[in-house]
């Protein structure tokens, strides 16, 4: 029996090479457990985590983003509690969803696929995360904004900064500064786009964002930087993992790969398995509004909890065969993996639930759509092996592939 001290720590080398057995190993032996380095305590299975996000008992709070996303985002929806909260989440969510997505944004979506894919279906071979993966999103979020796509690096730049101030576990000041700039630096490229906006309303989320109004409710110019400014962030560095998960997935398991080839109503069960078995989010936060009673012990109130997401999606208890691919599982359901009623943890559940689970959902569904039909018979580059990296956030870093250009 593995004991708490012999667990590897999730800084360690050992935890960045390969998390799951690491995870294995605290939810078999360390349930709950102090980690000195963060200051909180790690939660690794499916019911406590869950039972942190739908938190029907008042007992977590969101307090913890206070220090840790205000200081590169600035005060945002997630911060948020009560009526304060669902008036600013019923401000921004239609355009995630029904007729603003279908009518407004799909087009964009698939217009953002096409021009990626066309730079290099008639190559012959690709890296699906340098070419793809790490511009789709992006560029979707920028042009649903009405923001200029040449400042696409200028973008991935600063989400790339965030996201590594938020994985920043060892708290190297270097990354914290850096990160802690991007605030600055995307106040002063979004508040004249803003100021611009409400002058000059158009058909794009900024414009929708500047207008939209409930209950004598508007959202002012850092309301609304702040939003897009997470958007960028999670919306980006999320997907973009996401994609390239899938498709290192997907290529792991060949007989797959050809299901979803031949019925693409499969890519939402790809998506939906990849969240699961290795989600682009290993870590969220939440802080104890009153002492917890959890699997291993107590929690103080006051406390900073790791929800270990990449451990909660391989519980045994919870899934069959855990840490198998398997696109076919019966406990896991496709038709909700992308509502507050899902049965996998990687958008959050309850009040704080992913608010681009949608369009994320419609991104991955056009873009891998896309990416099969311009590349039929895909395969790996010859001996190349797909590899994760991260720990606060993990993917695939590069996937190289060869494929027959389709030709007219």
């Amino acid at each position: 029996m593995v004991t708490a001290q012999q667990i590897p720590d999730i800084l360690s080398p050992e935890f960045a090479e390969d998390p799951y057995p690491v995870y294995r190993a605290m939810r078999e032996s360390a349930p709950l457990l102090w980690h000195e380095p963060t200051q909180s305590y790690l939660l690794s299975r499916y019911a406590d985590i869950e039972r942190a996000f739908k938190d029907k008992e008042s007992l977590y709070t969101t307090d913890n983003y206070d220090w840790q996303i205000e200081p590169v985002h600035g005060k945002t929806i997630l911060q948020l509690s009560g009526r304060e909260h669902s008036v600013r989440r019923a401000l921004v969510a239609p355009a995630f969803r029904g007729a603003d997505l279908r009518e407004k944004f799909l087009p964009v979506i698939e217009r953002n696929a096409d021009e990626l894919i066309d730079a290099f279906r008639d190559s012959g071979e690709t890296d699906l995360v340098r070419s793809f993966a790490t511009r789709f999103p992006v560029n979707v979020i920028a042009d649903m904004l009405g923001l200029d796509k040449a400042d696409h690096e200028r973008f991935h730049g600063w989400y790339t900064a965030v996201i590594a101030f938020l994985g920043n576990l060892a708290g190297d000041p270097e990354v914290a500064a850096a990160g802690e700039r991007t605030r600055l630096e995307f106040a002063e490229y979004m508040f004249p786009v803003i100021r611009e906006r409400r002058e000059n309303l158009g058909d794009d989320l900024l414009s929708t964002l500047c207008a939209a109004e409930i209950d004598g409710v508007r959202m002012n110019d850092e309301d609304i930087k702040a939003f897009c400014s997470l958007l960028l962030a999670a919306g980006g560095d999320t997907t973009d993992k996401a994609i390239a998960g899938i498709f290192a997935n997907l290529l792991a398991h060949p007989e797959q790969l050809a299901a979803v080839r031949e019925d693409r109503s499969l890519i939402d069960r790809a998506f939906a398995e990849t969240l699961r078995y290795t989600p682009p989010v290993h870590m969220i936060m939440r802080q104890t509004a009153a002492e917890v009673t959890v699997s291993g012990g107590v929690i103080p109130a006051g406390s900073t909890v790791t929800c270990l997401i990449g451990s909660a999606n391989r519980d045994g208890e919870r899934y069959r065969d855990p840490d198998s691919f398997d696109i076919f599982r019966d406990d896991l359901n496709a038709s909700t993996a992308f509502s507050a009623a899902a049965d996998h943890l990687a958008f959050a559940l309850g009040r704080h639930f992913c608010v681009g689970a949608l369009l994320a959902k419609a991104e991955v569904e056009i873009g891998v759509g896309r990416l099969l039909d311009a590349m039929p018979d895909l395969r790996l580059a010859d001996g190349f092996e797909p590899a994760e990296q991260g720990v606060f956030t993990r993917g695939p870093v590069s996937l190289p592939v060869r494929f027959t250009p389709v030709r007219d």
